[in-house]
């Protein structure tokens, strides 16, 4: 059942954001942005944590769960370093994924190459 539950919430998620981008003038930036700050948000207002704990993976793969993992990063290194700990929160929690997509975004950089026009 958590399988159903996770691919549901993830679906529901993913949904939201490509009705944002039917229904809106929105560009697909502003609406990772808008997923990002939306979880960290509700990690903030504590929301987060007991809809994390019920979806599992569906709530904490897409864009929402990285906003609010950035969030308890900062929250626990604001605690712990103070203002400082507001620029060295996120990456604390978050430098396993972000060096991931650094380094496999190169890689593909390598392998594949742009359709952009030559002028």
């Amino acid at each position: 059942m958590e399988y159903v539950i996770a691919f549901i919430v993830g679906g529901i998620i993913c949904a939201f954001a490509q009705i944002l981008m039917e229904k809106t003038k929105m560009m697909p930036g502003r609406i990772m942005v808008l997923l990002v700050c939306l979880g960290a948000v509700l990690g903030a207002v504590g929301l987060y944590g007991p809809f994390s704990e019920w979806a599992k993976a569906g709530a904490n793969v897409p864009l929402m769960g990285f906003g609010n993992n950035l969030w308890k990063g900062v929250k626990e290194m604001v605690d712990e370093k103070g203002f400082a700990g507001i620029f060295l929160g996120g990456f604390k929690n978050c430098a396993a994924g972000l060096s991931a997509a650094l380094v496999f975004s190169y890689i593909a950089s390598l392998i594949c190459q742009p359709k952009m026009k030559k002028h």
